[in-house]
């Protein structure tokens, strides 16, 4: 069949059986530009043809269509598909409808037992309204019936409705006039049992009716009566209210009920706020009687809670009692109000205040913060009755008050402990050494002290930091949340410290003949050292806590890390300078007292150093040791091989020889002096005083700087003879050969021990210099 149907298309025939001439190629071409026109618009076939894309809802060809025909999709298949095609597409369509159906019963299995569970419950439902519509019915029935006999007892009733109605308003009458003709009596009992407000009532609610009727006789004389009773209450009231046995409920009770009886409300308020004013004065002096010399003053948190529980409690009462009867005053009654509480709060503050500046002793603010957070809640409650009297701001200014007083107290603390560290360390440097038994060295003391002073520094902060507690009542006001933060604790507190430390530090810089003077050097150096390491890591640790802990909201202006450390870094340097000056000191005073006690013109022949120069070497080695226990080595200059040596040979060399030669003799002053001159033009000029690093090496050249030219212009002071001057020979050479290796230069030695050599030949009459060998020999012999 297909074949057939292949054999009956020509050549000419297209799928469908329609020619495939000259007029098919035409549209064929158009359709091909069209397509490359929508290529190049990126348009769909649809949407080139202007048609919305997507099949047509009404095309009876659609399968998915809801107006799908079965006969018309064939037909159209039939005419348009070859065989091959509609066999492909039978085989398309029986897989769909396998697939389908295998759909369907994977749904079934799948949900049968819901498919089982809707069934039932359908079952049942309709069993159940069928139930429900009887039921319905039923009650129809029953309220139509109830509706007929309701309706016919109305009808019955109407009548007597009516009659009743009337005879219920008749014995309303007469139940009001009974109760005036009765209300006499019952006033005069209700003041004898004392149910004043009872009574009060009673003539509040036959106040109106016996002012309208009071022309009538009867009413009159019931009227009369009743004032009569009605004053007597009110001298009862009166007198109850004056004698203030009762406590503040009572008596605003009574104040109440004088009000109701029409007494003038002026006068009431002045005598209420009277008898209040009694009540709180009294307690004001019991808690004043607290503060007394004699008694023991309980502590702070049951002061701040009886004042709260009593005057302030009392205080309350006074003003919720006064703002609920004399309510009709206005604003008058509310400034007299005010002015009551903002008396009598200010003696109160006083009071308060008191109690709290004796607690400046006491390192730990536990307490006065729980103190301090129950004085403040209690006032909240008067605080917003009474926001003209300001009783509220009145607290939280002595809060921030006693909480600024608190930081100069933590303050004082620390610089209590810190003095207290220093005397340690002095006791320590001062007490004797025991044989066998070595004490603490410097870096141990050093390292106590650094870790004593932050461990307190650490407890204030600590301490300060229960102010700005989230459980604190007062935490969230501006002063706590900002300048307390700021300004009152990294500023007054932690930056014034360091200040405070640096300052006592730089006190012991003073000039020798003060207190400078008897400071010991070891102490300089600690100081000197522990000031470094503030300005190298503390400081910026300290700081960094501070902040961490106290949020600091506040835009005031702060001190930067790097001024204090740039301040403890030139206290640092200071102590260091001075620590070089007063070591210089010493070992120049040994030096010049060594000069000065000596005959230099009639002394014997040298034949060992002096004692005095071992005794510099070994003060210089124990200077050594001890910088660099808490100092690093340093920077040195590279070493010439004979160190120990060169300062002799430089004595000995033909520039020496040349000074010491026979022609140097008294007859010829001026060209040894000139020579000299010439020389020292030449020299490199040394700078005693400079700059002292912070390293052991630096330290170690002042010293030795300010003790040679000690030495020097001591020398320059005396006149030598021939052996004084070979002495001044064996001792400088003696001290360089120790002195070199502990300065940054060792050029530096020899040339202020080539001027100490000099300077002595210069003021020596015969000066003849001791061999370089016999020189050696003695040095090595001492």
């Amino acid at each position: 069949m297909a074949a057939a149907a292949a054999a009956g298309r020509g050549p000419g025939s297209g799928p469908g059986g329609s020619p495939e001439g000259p007029e098919a190629e035409a549209p064929e071409r158009r359709r091909k530009a069209h397509g490359m026109l929508k290529l190049y618009y990126g348009l769909s076939e649809v949407e080139a043809a202007g048609r919305p894309a997507g099949p047509d809802p009404l095309d009876p060809t659609d399968l998915n269509g809801a107006h799908f025909d079965p006969e018309v999709y064939l037909d159209k298949l039939r005419r348009e598909c070859p065989l091959a095609q509609l066999m492909d597409s039978e085989t398309d369509m029986v897989r769909q409808i396998r697939a389908l159906d295998s759909d369907m019963q994977t749904l079934v299995y799948e949900n049968y037992n819901k498919f089982i569970s809707a069934t039932d419950t359908i079952r049942k439902m309709k069993n159940d309204f069928r139930k429900m519509e009887d039921e319905m019915d039923r009650l129809a029935t029953n309220m139509a019936v109830i509706t007929d006999f309701s309706a016919r007892i109305s009808a019955t009733l109407q009548d007597r409705h009516e009659r009743i109605t009337k005879l219920a308003g008749v014995h309303a009458l007469l139940r009001k006039l009974q109760f005036l003709f009765e209300l006499p009596s019952r006033l005069t009992k209700c003041v004898e049992l004392g149910a004043y407000g009872q009574a009060v009532r009673y003539q509040g609610r036959a106040r109106a009716v016996l002012q309208q009727y009071q022309h009538l006789p009867s009413f009159r004389a019931i009227q009369d009566d009743c004032q009569v009773i009605t004053a007597r209450l009110a001298q009862q009231l009166r007198q109850r209210f004056r004698e203030g046995g009762s406590g503040a409920p009572e008596q605003a009770e009574c104040v109440e009920l004088l009000l109701a009886l029409g007494e003038p409300a002026e006068e009431l308020c002045e005598e209420f706020l009277a008898r209040g004013r009694a009540r709180l004065e009294e307690e004001l002096r019991g808690l004043e009687a607290e503060l007394g010399p004699s008694p023991p003053a309980p502590d702070v948190l049951e002061f701040t809670d009886r004042g709260g529980s009593g005057f302030v409690g009392g205080l309350c009462q006074v003003a919720a009692a006064y703002q609920e009867l004399f309510a009709a005053q206005g604003p008058a009654g509310a400034e007299k109000l005010a002015a009551f509480a903002r008396e009598l709060g200010s003696r109160y503050f006083v009071l308060v205040e008191r109690r709290l500046a004796q607690e400046q002793g006491g390192s730990d603010n536990s307490l006065l913060v729980r103190a301090l957070d129950r004085f403040h809640r209690r006032l909240r409650a008067p605080g917003a009755l009474l926001a003209a009297a300001g009783l509220a701001e009145a607290a939280t200014e002595i809060v921030e008050r006693v909480a600024r007083e608190r930081l100069g107290q933590h303050l004082q603390g620390l610089q209590s402990a810190f003095l207290g560290c220093l005397t340690d360390v002095r006791q320590a440097l001062a007490a004797p050494r025991v044989a066998g038994k070595e004490g603490p060295g410097l870096a141990e003391l050093l390292a106590n002290v650094a870790s004593s002073t932050l461990s307190h520094i650490k407890a204030s902060l600590a301490s300060v930091h229960l102010f700005t507690a989230k459980e604190v009542s007062f935490s969230n006001k501006p002063y706590f949340r900002g300048e307390f933060c700021s300004q009152g604790v990294r500023e007054s507190l932690i930056v014034g410290f360091i200040r405070s430390m640096c300052q006592t530090a730089q006190n012991f810089c003073d000039s020798p003949g003060e207190k400078g003077g008897a400071t010991p050097p070891a102490l300089l150096l600690l100081l000197s050292r522990l000031c470094l390491d503030y300005e190298t890591a503390t400081i910026s640790y300290i700081l960094t806590l501070t902040d961490e802990q106290f949020l600091v909201q506040d835009q005031s202006p702060v001190t930067p890390v790097s001024t204090l450390c740039a301040e403890a870094r030139e206290t640092a340097r200071r102590l260091l300078t001075h620590y070089v000056k007063v070591q210089g000191l010493v070992i120049s005073q040994m030096l010049r007292k060594s000069v000065e006690t000596r005959d230099w013109l009639s002394t014997l022949e040298p034949r060992n150093v002096r004692a005095v120069m071992k005794r510099v070497v070994e003060d210089t080695t124990a200077i050594d040791v001890q910088v660099g226990l808490l100092y690093e080595e340093g920077v040195r200059k590279a070493q010439s091989s004979d160190s120990s040596k060169r300062t002799f040979s430089v004595y000995s060399s033909s520039r020496q020889q040349g000074r010491y030669a026979p022609s140097y003799t008294p007859s010829a002053p001026m060209d040894t002096n000139l020579l000299s001159n010439i020389q020292k033009l030449f020299s490199e000029r040394i700078d005693v005083f400079s700059p002292v690093e912070f390293n052991k090496v630096s330290v170690l050249t002042g010293i030795i700087k300010i003790s040679l030219k000690t030495l020097l212009e001591c020398v320059r002071l005396r006149t030598f003879g021939r052996f004084g001057l070979q002495q001044v020979q064996v001792d400088c050479h003696f001290l360089q050969l120790y002195l070199w290796r502990f300065v940054a230069d060792e050029e530096l030695v020899h040339l202020l021990l080539d001027e100490v050599v000099a300077s002595a030949a210069l003021r020596c009459p015969d000066p003849v210099p001791m061999e370089p060998s016999v020189v050696e020999v003695i040095c090595e012999r001492g």
